[in-house]
C-alpha cells in the first residue's frame, strides 16, 4: 500500500488557487483511475483506488496547507508505513510554470505544508514538485500563491493535471525519470519557459603586467642631414 498526499486549503475560497495544484492533481488521479468516492477520514479526505497494481489511498489534509502533517502523519500511522511509502504532490515557486521535478528527501525550501510533513513524519519521501512560478519578489509570493491560475494558465495547467493522472502508475513502479518525460511532453510549448540566465559581461581584455607598466614610447625621429644621417644612410645602403 502507497499514500498520495496532495497539499492545498480547503473550501471554494482557495479552490483555484496556486497553492491548490497538489488537490488538483490528487482529484485528477481520483477521476482517471475511478477510485471511490472522498470519504473523511484522518483531518481529510480520502479516496481508494489502484495504481500499477498496487493499492493506492489518496488523501487531501483539510487542516489548512500549514498543518497538512497532522493529516499525512496520522494516516501513516494508522496503516503503519514509514515515509518511504508516501508520495507529496504541491506548488513549487522555484520552478517555472508548467515544469514539474520528482525528488526524494530535502529540505522545505520555504514550503510550509512541507514543512509541517517533515515534522510529522521525517522528509525521506517521495515529492511531486509542480512549478507554479515566482512572481519575482518575496513580498509578493503570498499573495502569488494564494491567487487564482489564470485563464492563459488552464492551456498549460489541463494538459499537466491529465500527464500526471495518465501517468501515475509510472511513479508507482520508480520510474521517476518516465514521469517527468511524459509531464515535459504534455506542455511542451504551452509552459512558461526557464527564465534566461544574465548575459556574462565580457571584462575589456586585460594588457600583461609588463605591458601596462610600460610608458608608451615616443617614436624616435631619425636625423636628415649632417654627419649622422650619412652615416645611416652609407650603413643601410640609402641613396
Amino acid at each position: 500500500m502507497l499514500v498520495f498526499a496532495g497539499l492545498g486549503n480547503p473550501g471554494a475560497k482557495y479552490a483555484d488557487n496556486r497553492h491548490n495544484v497538489g488537490f488538483m492533481a490528487a482529484d485528477a488521479i481520483a477521476r482517471r483511475h475511478s477510485f471511490s468516492p472522498w470519504s473523511k477520514k484522518f483531518q481529510g479526505l480520502i479516496a481508494e483506488g489502484t495504481l500499477g497494481g498496487e493499492k493506492i489511498i489518496l488523501i487531501k489534509p483539510q487542516t489548512f496547507m500549514n498543518l497538512s502533517g497532522q493529516s499525512v502523519g496520522e494516516a501513516l500511522r494508522f496503516y503503519k508505513l514509514g515515509p518511504e511509502a508516501l508520495t507529496v504532490f504541491y506548488d513549487e515557486i522555484d520552478l517555472a510554470e508548467g515544469k514539474l521535478r520528482i525528488k526524494t528527501g530535502g529540505g522545505a525550501g520555504g514550503h510550509n505544508g512541507i514543512r509541517s510533513i517533515d515534522g510529522h513524519v521525517g522528509n525521506a519521501y517521495r515529492r511531486v514538485r509542480i512549478g507554479v512560478g515566482h512572481p519575482g519578489v518575496k513580498e509578493m509570493v503570498q499573495h502569488h500563491v494564494l491567487g487564482d491560475f489564470a485563464k492563459a494558465d488552464r492551456e498549460w495547467l489541463e494538459p499537466l493535471l491529465e500527464a500526471i493522472a495518465d501517468n501515475a502508475a509510472m511513479i508507482v513502479k520508480g520510474d521517476e525519470s518516465g514521469f517527468m518525460n511524459k509531464a515535459a511532453l504534455a506542455v511542451q510549448g504551452k509552459a512558461a519557459p526557464e527564465p534566461e540566465k544574465p548575459a556574462r559581461r565580457q571584462e575589456p581584455k586585460q594588457q600583461s603586467h609588463v605591458r601596462q607598466a610600460r610608458p608608451p614610447q615616443p617614436a624616435v625621429k631619425l636625423p636628415e642631414s649632417g654627419p649622422m644621417a650619412a652615416m645611416l644612410k652609407k650603413l643601410f645602403g640609402k641613396d
